[in-house]
């Protein structure tokens, strides 16, 4: 067995904080550490490269079930990889609605920018949240 890392020093090399370090122990994604006789949570490599998988999962959008589901199919080599794929087909799938939604947003909002009024009631934001047309209106009233 390695030499021990204290919590500090995980959270430090995982670049995972100290509170996620404990919901991961809680939810069973990060094994229970070894403790010392006064408490503490001792640590291993093996912890940080776990962590660091943990996060870029993350970062890459899975969810925490998914994240357990990799890191299961992390530790069994030798298994076929498609539910690995699947996952990967339904995140960029779920990737590209989002981008569609926020080009929408975007040409929205487009739409809404470059306002003249100096008043807040023929604001176009507001007059477009409160599903009125003043200023924004090809017509003026």
């Amino acid at each position: 067995m390695g030499k021990a890392i204290t919590i500090g020093v995980l959270a430090r090399d995982s670049g995972v904080n100290l509170e996620t370090i404990r919901f991961y122990e809680r939810s069973g994604l990060l094994p229970p550490p070894q403790r010392s006789a006064s408490g503490y949570r001792h640590y291993q490599e093996v912890d940080v490269r776990r962590l660091r998988f943990i996060r870029r999962g993350r970062e890459l959008g899975f969810s925490l079930d998914e994240i357990r589901s990799l890191l299961d199919l992390a530790a069994h080599p030798e298994s076929p990889c498609a539910s690995a794929d699947q996952m990967v087909s339904e995140h960029l799938d779920t990737i590209a609605a989002r981008i569609r939604d926020l080009q929408n947003m975007q040409a929205e909002l487009s739409k809404l920018t470059g306002c003249q009024s100096d008043h807040a009631e023929h604001c176009r934001l507001l007059e477009a949240l409160d599903d009125r047309e003043c200023c924004g209106a090809a017509t003026k009233r």
